[in-house]
């Protein structure tokens, strides 16, 4: 009897074990036959989960080159992908930033299939010495039906006919966490593979490889025992090949030396056509941010969210728009650091419904799915934030579990006398504000409780270092939105009811109570935050948040705080998404310089001096300098 008893129990584990994986922070959710559905606890409408895989995928993409008698024949795996395909020779000898030279041709593709005829790139239209050498690279552009740009890839090749395609790097090499002691490199190759970095004759290999001798597709090196402030040559070999780049260690900490940072945000797919709408992202603009980048002698450059259009149900599609991101500013972010973190367009969604009303939370499981998983995965940033929400006096469940990571979405770095402090504001992020009180979820611009923790320690632990001089603070949403974004951010044009639930029970802070909270830390007990650096709004705004300043609604009559000195917003969100323009806001006349041209902010420090200078990527017209501190 015992032994029919825990049969039938495994058998009912077995069939409940999707009700299993809805995370209990959750609220009315549902499995039925293996479907997900939602039901609204007032109207009893249930509604099953949006499903959709995307026929075309980055690794469909990677894996599809194989080499030929002629050249290189690709197989996308995908019938219904009609298309062109443009190609042409990488060179990367005594080049610095190696782009394709694309070729007078091009190939069309039919039924997910194409080929490109290498043999008819020889003699005047061998660039690259493949002839004589008997390898090269090639770089190909895929372009839909509707002339939709949709990836920028490269393959490596070797043969003079017939021809082998080879172990390429797919992606990178990129330049992170830039410490005076080390730094990190990370990059992404299409076959299982061990590389290795030579910086002055020692070489570097991954941990991992102990434990994986075959070697892994996905790459992170530590370069380690380096010198501050010194510019190193570094030699990235994968298979037969070696490539070679440059990178800069950070001053020593707490040094006065001048220090140039960039500072943008949102580059969604923008409008215009062509390399602007390229799958995801403004690829026109995030290319003339990354050259500019260079151009000014930039130490690193701060990108705050929305760096791709998002919103979608499918981890695949996300990470194809993520790679279209990162190929943009890549021949730049060899060089120098490119740190990232989340905006509500890095979304990814279990959603039900229509997108304009239909319910849409943060996609599970979260330990595979989430958009704070995907996110981690696809960049490096350091590593020292929270683990998650988890532990909040609102975790249904203390003993598990229950939140997405926070982890390289939320973090800080120190460089010479300053600290940048990274904050995510679509944390758990539900699209639908309105359906959160039935779905659970958090709503755009809200930070939640743990990561306000986090913050509050971490300043305090920047406020007695006497190597800080001066802490930015970089968050997506804007503290007081001036342009596009009065409906939300931290304003909710004044509602102060908007806030997350959690397993269908709202937490206690509103959003304005949430802000003043942020505020007070900032201003209020930190004497070194010289800046917020936001974005979502798309434009460029300076403004001085002033103790004289008005920042609530008519109707408010709970407490008002009171600020002790002032400091600045600088919001950026002119990367290449679509202009907003200025609105009339309590704040408004504080507001001391409003664009809509596309801008990159410079921020130049030097000891206890601070100024800006922002810039026009496109035309490199100076929008405006201003004097910071």
């Amino acid at each position: 009897m015992k032994r029919l008893l825990i049969s039938i129990f495994a058998i009912l584990l077995i069939f409940n074990c999707n009700a299993q994986q809805i995370p209990t922070v959750y609220s009315n959710f549902s499995y039925e036959n293996d479907t997900l559905y939602f039901t609204h606890p007032e109207s009893g409408d249930r509604v099953s989960e949006n499903v959709f895989s995307p026929s075309l995928t980055l690794d469909k993409i990677i894996q599809s080159p194989t080499g030929s008698a002629a050249g290189i024949d690709f197989d996308f795996n995908d019938s219904t992908f009609n298309g062109t395909m443009y190609y042409g020779f990488i060179v990367t000898e005594n080049v610095k930033f190696s782009q394709p030279m694309w070729f007078s041709k091009s190939a069309f593709i039919l039924k997910g299939k194409t080929s490109v005829n290498l043999l008819a790139m020889k003699e005047k239209y061998d660039i690259i010495d493949w002839e004589k050498n008997g390898y090269g690279l090639l770089g190909y552009r895929l372009e839909d039906s509707k002339g939709k740009l949709l990836y920028d890839g490269r393959i490596s090749f070797m043969g003079t006919g017939p021809f082998e395609t080879e172990t390429t790097i797919t992606e990178g090499p990129f330049v992170n966490v830039v410490t005076p002691e080390s730094v990190t490199i990370s990059f992404n190759t299409n076959q299982l593979t061990s590389p290795a970095i030579v910086v002055n004759d020692s070489e570097f290999k991954e941990k991992q490889l102990m434990m994986n001798p075959l070697g892994s597709r996905k790459h992170q090196i530590l370069i380690h025992h380096l010198t501050a402030d010194s510019t190193y040559q570094y030699q990235l070999k994968v298979g037969r090949r070696s490539y070679n780049y440059s990178f800069k260690t950070a001053p020593k900490k707490g040094s006065h030396q001048a220090i140039r940072i960039a500072y943008a945000s949102d580059s969604r797919e923008g409008k215009g056509g062509g390399e602007r709408g390229f799958f995801g992202t403004n690829a026109y603009m995030m290319k003339k941010i990354g050259a500019l980048s260079m151009q000014q002698n930039t130490d690193f450059v701060q990108f705050t969210g929305d760096l791709i259009s998002g919103y979608k149900n499918d981890a695949e599609e996300l990470q194809l728009q993520y790679a279209n991101w990162k190929r943009a500013v890549e021949p730049f972010w060899h060089y120098i650091p490119f740190y990232t973190s989340m905006g509500n367009h890095e979304a990814l969604m279990t959603s039900f419904g229509l997108p304009e009303k239909g319910v849409a939370v943060d996609k599970f499981p979260f330990e595979t799915q989430s958009a704070e998983k995907i996110f981690m995965d696809e960049f490096c940033n350091p590593a020292n934030g929270l683990d998650s929400e988890d532990g909040a006096y609102y975790d249904p469940d203390k003993q598990n579990i229950n939140f997405p990571t926070y982890k390289e979405s939320v973090y800080y770095y120190t460089y010479g006398n300053i600290a940048m402090v990274v904050l995510n504001t679509n944390y758990w992020y539900a699209p639908s504000v309105e359906l959160i009180a039935v779905s659970s979820g958090n709503p755009h611009g809200f930070i939640m409780d743990k990561q306000l923790e986090w913050f509050q320690k971490t300043l305090a632990l920047l406020e007695v270092d006497v190597t800080i001089d001066h802490i930015f603070v970089s968050l997506h949403t804007p503290v007081f939105p001036n342009g596009g974004h009065a409906n939300n951010d931290m304003w909710y044009f004044g509602n102060n009811d908007i806030r997350p639930f959690v397993a269908g029970n709202p937490t206690d802070k509103g959003i304005i109570e949430r802000r003043d909270q942020l505020l007070d830390l900032m201003i209020n007990k930190s004497k070194k935050v010289i800046a917020i650096l936001t974005g979502d709004e798309h434009n460029y705004s300076r403004m001085r948040i002033s103790t004289q300043m008005e920042m609530y609604p008519e109707n408010w009559t709970s407490e008002k705080l009171k600020l002790n000195r002032d400091i600045w917003q600088i919001t950026n969100g002119s990367a290449g998404a679509p202009y907003y323009g200025q609105e009339s806001l309590p704040w408004s006349a504080y507001v001391e310089h409003f664009s809509t041209q596309y801008a990159l902010v410079f921020i130049d420090v030097e000891g206890n001096h601070v100024k800006m200078k922002v810039i026009n990527p496109d035309t490199l017209e100076t929008i405006e300098e201003a004097v910071l501190k």
